[in-house]
C-alpha cells in the first residue's frame, strides 16, 4: 500500500559558476541527479535560478563553487534569501580525469560534496567594512607593485645614460631621484641625452603620482581597520596593511573561523609530519592563503627584531639547535594563535557579540 504524504521533496543543489552564466542542478538525498540548467549571471538570473530550486522541493543546502571570485554575488543573494550556502572548492585532478569536464557534471559535483559531508564550509559573507578594506588592497596593492617597477625601469635607464646625466642622479634614494627626474627639462629627442631625459621625467611623475596614491589609499585603510580590529592593530608588529590582509582572510563573519587550529591551517602555519626513519620532525603547511602568511611572517620577522621576549625566545631556540626556519615556524604557529583571539574578538564586538562568546553555528549556517 502506498503512503501519501504532503511533506515536500528535500533537495540539495550545485553551482557552477561563471563571469557571464550559472550552471545549476540538484540532487535528492540519495544523490539521484534530478535536473540541471544554466542561469544568466545577472539580478534577473538569480531571481530565476532561486525560483527554480524551489520549484523541485525544500532546498536543504546550496553548495556553490568560486565563492570568493564568480560566485561571490549569488552567495550574497543566496544568502540574503533565507537559503543555507556552503563553499565548495573546485573537483580535484583525479576526479576530473575519471569523470570528464562539463558545467554540468561540476554544478552534480558541487551537489554532491554537499549531499555527502565533504563540503562544509561557510562562505565569507562579504557585506561588511571588511570587505571594504579588501576593495581598497586591490589598488593598493597594484600601485605599491607598479612604483616598484617604475623605480627598477629608473635605475635601470641610468646604468645606459650619459655620464653628466648619471652624475647629476647618483647616489639618490629613491624619493629624491623620483622629485629630480620629474623636473628633468629634455630639449633635443632625438639624441640620447634628451630621450633619455623625457624617459626619466615620465617616469619621475609616475612614481610620484603613485606616491600620492598609496599615501591616499593608505589613509584611508589606517582608518577602516583602525575601526574594524582596533585591538589587532594595536599588536606588535601589526600595522595597517598586515592587518588589513588579516581581516581580509578571515572575512566579515567570524562563524567561518570553527577554532585556532582552522586559522593556523588556513594561513599556512599548521605544522604536519615530516618524519622520515629515525628523523623526527614538522615542517609547515604549505597551503592555505599564502597572503596571509606572508603577514604572519611580517609579524615574526618585526617581533625577532624589536620585541625583547621574542628575541630571548629565539636566543634559546637556537642553543637548542633549532634552525631559523624551524624557529620561525614555531613563531608563525605562536602568533597565529594570539592573532585569532584578538581578531575574533574584535570581529565578534563589531557583530554585537560578547567576546569569547561560543560561536552560534547552527545560527550561522
Amino acid at each position: 500500500m502506498t503512503i501519501m504524504t504532503d511533506q515536500p521533496l528535500e533537495v540539495i543543489a550545485g553551482v557552477d559558476t561563471h563571469g557571464q552564466t550559472h550552471h545549476a542542478a540538484v540532487i535528492d538525498r540519495l544523490g539521484r541527479h534530478l535536473a540541471d540548467q544554466e542561469f544568466t549571471a545577472t539580478g534577473t538570473g538569480y531571481r530565476q535560478l532561486m525560483a527554480w530550486l524551489g520549484s523541485h522541493g525544500s532546498v536543504a543546502a546550496v553548495g556553490v563553487e568560486g565563492t570568493g571570485a564568480y560566485g561571490a554575488e549569488l552567495a550574497r543573494v543566496l544568502a540574503q534569501a533565507g537559503f543555507t550556502v556552503t563553499e565548495v572548492d573546485r573537483p580535484d585532478r583525479k576526479m576530473r580525469r575519471l569523470k570528464g569536464k562539463s558545467d554540468s557534471i561540476d554544478a552534480y559535483a558541487a551537489a554532491t560534496a554537499v549531499a555527502s559531508g565533504r563540503a562544509t564550509g561557510l562562505p565569507k559573507t562579504r557585506d561588511g567594512i571588511v570587505e571594504a578594506i579588501r576593495a581598497l588592497r586591490v589598488p593598493r596593492r597594484s600601485a605599491v607593485k607598479a612604483r616598484t617597477q617604475a623605480i627598477n625601469q629608473t635605475r635601470q635607464l641610468l646604468v645606459t645614460a650619459p655620464e653628466a646625466l648619471r652624475a647629476q642622479l647618483r647616489g639618490l634614494s629613491a624619493a629624491q631621484l623620483a622629485s629630480t627626474c620629474a623636473r628633468l627639462r629634455p630639449e633635443d629627442l632625438t639624441g640620447p641625452m634628451g630621450a633619455t631625459k623625457a624617459a626619466l621625467r615620465s617616469l619621475g611623475r609616475r612614481i610620484l603620482a603613485l606616491d600620492e596614491e598609496i599615501a591616499d589609499l593608505d589613509a584611508e585603510l589606517r582608518t577602516l581597520t583602525s575601526q574594524a580590529a582596533p585591538a589587532l592593530i594595536t599588536r606588535m608588529g601589526v600595522g595597517p596593511d598586515v592587518a588589513g590582509q588579516l581581516l581580509a582572510t578571515a572575512g566579515d563573519n567570524p562563524d567561518r573561523l570553527r577554532s585556532e587550529a582552522a586559522f593556523a591551517h588556513l594561513c599556512g602555519v599548521a605544522p604536519i609530519p615530516a618524519s622520515s626513519g629515525r628523523r623526527d620532525r614538522h615542517r609547515l603547511n604549505r597551503g592555505g592563503d599564502r597572503a596571509a602568511n606572508h603577514a604572519l611572517h611580517t609579524i615574526a620577522l618585526s617581533r625577532m627584531r624589536w620585541d625583547p621576549p621574542t628575541r630571548t625566545y629565539v636566543q634559546r631556540r637556537t642553543e637548542q639547535g633549532l634552525s631559523k626556519k624551524e624557529i620561525l615556524r614555531c613563531l608563525k604557529r605562536h602568533i597565529a594563535r594570539e592573532i585569532y583571539r584578538v581578531l575574533i574578538d574584535d570581529l565578534h564586538i563589531r557583530r554585537g557579540v560578547a567576546p569569547g562568546s561560543p560561536i552560534n553555528l547552527a545560527k550561522a549556517a
